[in-house]
């Protein structure tokens, strides 16, 4: 999730967890292990490949954080005295803000290695979008109550309503994701459409709007689907990949990395002389936020080059309008021709 969503959640679990007298302190050293994670981002790892398939590595490795754990929380006791009077307490405080951040990631599309160092399988659960106000706004509204009320009681259980009604967000996605999940094959089946692969993933902001993906041998197929929409209106429209290219660099380091960590929904395309491979999970045609330039046509050959990411397409103007008409149910056959913005 987007840095500031994870901060209220750590300093949420700290206001939530630190004793009497300790709710300000709590949160503020809450909200700071609550975003440690994310700062593996500042790390450079050699190329854009390894940037972007090592963010949500080993610094979101539960295992890591829970080994972590203690170390940071004697940090904090050097600085804060109430850690020091209080170890269990703190270091449960330190441990929870640490260990939800990667559990919250791994409900979104971009993939969390939750695992390492026993596998490197990248979690993404992609039932809510990066950013969602719907569970934001509860976790910010209770931790800005329980901050100002001075009585402990009410201070603490607006704090824990604010997770509560957050955690039932989460789930209430799933539902909808599975939903999701069954009226797409349905639809799929009933146009006779094979697939290798199916993904769901909700639109930017909510949970009403769904992105679908089904990926074919040589292309993919996309489509919209509104909780709201009637039974029996999901379609789809086919766009071409064009994976010949990458024959003879299939085993490059970086084509195969990109390959595994996208679970295989990616595109293959052709840009001048450049073979560029792109992530398929977040965006929509034609505007989608990873690009990589991983081999380059000499004489009709495919080289393999040191990997390059290229600026993502920006939306246009009008389409977030477009999208949140779309939200509503099927839209005229004149506004889903053009492009809706999505993950």
């Amino acid at each position: 999730m987007d840095t500031l969503t994870q901060a209220v959640l750590g300093a949420s679990i700290g206001a939530a967890v630190a004793g009497r007298g300790e709710r300000r302190r709590g949160a503020a050293w809450g909200a700071a292990c609550g975003t440690l994670p994310d700062l593996d981002v500042l790390v450079p790892l050699g190329n854009p490949v390894a940037d972007f398939t090592w963010h949500r590595g080993y610094s979101h490795s539960l295992f890591v954080l829970s080994v972590a754990a203690p170390a940071i929380w004697w940090l904090i006791s050097r600085l804060d005295s109430r850690a020091r009077q209080r170890p269990r307490r703190w270091l449960a405080l330190v441990w929870l803000a640490l260990f939800t951040h990667p559990l919250l990631d791994a409900f979104t599309v971009y993939g969390t290695q939750l695992f390492l160092p026993f596998s490197n399988h990248p979690v993404s659960g992609s039932t809510v979008f990066i950013i969602d106000p719907a569970f934001t706004v509860p976790l910010a509204v209770g931790l800005a109550i329980g901050l100002i009320v001075r009585d402990e009681h009410r201070a603490r259980a607006a704090v824990v309503g604010g997770l509560t009604l957050a955690v039932a967000y989460l789930g209430l996605s799933v539902a909808a994701k599975l939903h999701v999940e069954e009226a797409a094959r349905d639809a799929l089946a009933r146009a006779g459409i094979s697939h290798r692969g199916v993904l769901t993933t909700p639109a930017p902001f909510n949970i009403v709007l769904w992105r679908i993906v089904a990926m074919e041998e040589a292309g993919y197929r996309e489509g919209f689907y509104s909780l709201l929409d009637p039974p029996g209106t999901l379609t789809f429209q086919r766009h071409e990949s064009r994976t010949e290219l990458l024959d003879g660099i299939r085993d490059a380091w970086a084509v195969g990395r990109l390959a595994w960590f996208t679970h295989g929904f990616y595109r293959v395309s052709r840009q001048d002389d450049r073979i560029v491979m792109t992530d398929l999970r977040m965006g929509v045609e034609p505007v989608y936020v990873f690009s990589f330039a991983v081999g380059r046509l000499e004489a009709g050959a495919a080289r393999a080059v040191e990997p390059e990411q290229l600026a993502p397409l920006r939306p246009g103007p009008g389409q977030v309008a477009r999208l949140l008409r779309r939200v509503a149910g099927p839209v005229t056959p004149a506004d889903d021709s053009r492009t809706i913005p999505g993950s």
